[in-house]
């Protein structure tokens, strides 16, 4: 989730469990918007090093292991910030809930969410929710604009929370019918045991990218679940909204587009391959969950192999996030960098 999303969760939180607190409201609902806020301080590490961002946001900070002492130095600075003479006690319940539910609010994306660490670095997802859900957010805000016209009843941020636990049950309802047409394409394709996987797209709650991998044989479709016709193609102006939702197909009409992880041609596979085993790629063989070859550039002095996340390419956008790839140099040395908007690239050594 954005980190907007998370404050406005957190504040919503801190209201629907507000009942005989010993705090006065205004600290609740700010201690809440912070707590929620601040496991993204991690951010901060993409100012040093693209690959430390990587390789570390959504870990350390985003720990249920730590959670503990995030929540009680949360509750330290309020109870300093405020000169509580009753210490960090009364504001540590409300810290931890406030880091938890951002914890929670990550975990229903497909990013992956370094749930154990610093004991393990393995990545979490139930990828039932898109990281920027006007939907979700919109629940949020309504929530806390019922409290504000009724300010001595919980009622409104109690329900804005269930109605948020049923939006992302309905999500995950829609991803298992969405695995479930991959797996009855991947049968018509004979493509015995294949992995399936469903992953959660912008604009609207039926929009899902169905992926169906077999080794290094990948293959998407970009559906909508309950669209009856093809989209309008959209005009040569048309906004970012547009261009993507213009991309999903009904589902009876699936376009399944091939993305091999080293592409289609034999010497772009052996080119690919060496990219990819190079030891300082290995940061993006960690990170990618369904790297696809994005295309070779050859050229003098270099030759450069970039690859895309299918989690995160997004047909209507003209960048592709997080995309990374090798350059081979004059001297035969391959070295990692990252493909940027335009087409430039940003060395990460």
């Amino acid at each position: 989730m954005d980190t907007i999303t998370h404050a406005l969760s957190g504040a919503l939180l801190a209201r629907a469990t507000g009942g005989r607190s010993a705090l006065p409201l205004s600290r609740r609902l700010l201690l809440g918007a912070a707590a929620a806020a601040f496991p993204d301080a991690d951010y901060l590490m993409s100012l040093g090093s693209p690959i430390a961002f990587l390789l570390n946001h959504r870990g350390i900070t985003h720990s249920l292991v730590v959670l503990p002492a995030w929540a009680w130095l949360l509750a330290w600075l309020a109870s300093r910030l405020w000169r509580d003479p009753r210490g960090w006690r009364p504001y540590i319940p409300l810290a931890a809930m406030g880091v938890g539910i951002h914890i929670a609010g990550d975990l229903i994306t497909s990013y992956g969410t370094m749930i154990l660490a610093p004991l393990s670095d393995e990545r979490f997802s139930l990828g039932t929710t898109f990281v920027i859900d006007l939907y979700f957010t919109g629940i949020i805000l309504a929530g806390l604009a019922a409290s504000g016209l009724w300010r001595t009843s919980r009622a409104p941020a109690i329900a804005a929370c269930a109605v948020l636990v049923g939006y992302v049950g309905a999500q995950a309802v829609l991803k298992s019918r969405a695995i479930e047409a991959g797996e009855e394409y991947a049968r018509g394709q004979g493509l015995a045991g294949a992995q399936v996987r469903a992953l959660e797209r912008p604009v609207s709650p039926f929009n899902w990218r169905i992926i169906v991998a077999r080794g290094d044989d990948q293959r998407y479709a970009d559906v909508n679940l309950i669209a009856k016709n093809m989209p309008t193609p959209p005009p040569e102006n048309a906004g970012l909204i547009a261009r993507i939702s213009a991309t999903f197909a009904p589902l009876h009409m699936a376009r399944w587009i091939a993305a091999p992880r080293f592409g289609g041609s034999p010497e772009d596979e052996r080119l690919a391959r060496e990219a990819w085993q190079q030891p300082t790629f290995r940061f993006y063989r960690w990170f990618a969950d369904y790297p696809a070859l994005y295309r070779i550039d050859r050229a003098n002095p270099s030759t450069c192999v970039w690859f895309e996340d299918l989690r995160f390419s997004m047909p209507g956008r003209r960048s592709v996030p997080f995309c990374y790839g090798m350059c081979r140099q004059e001297d035969g040395a391959w070295r990692p960098y990252q493909l940027l908007a335009d087409g430039v690239r940003r060395p990460l050594e």
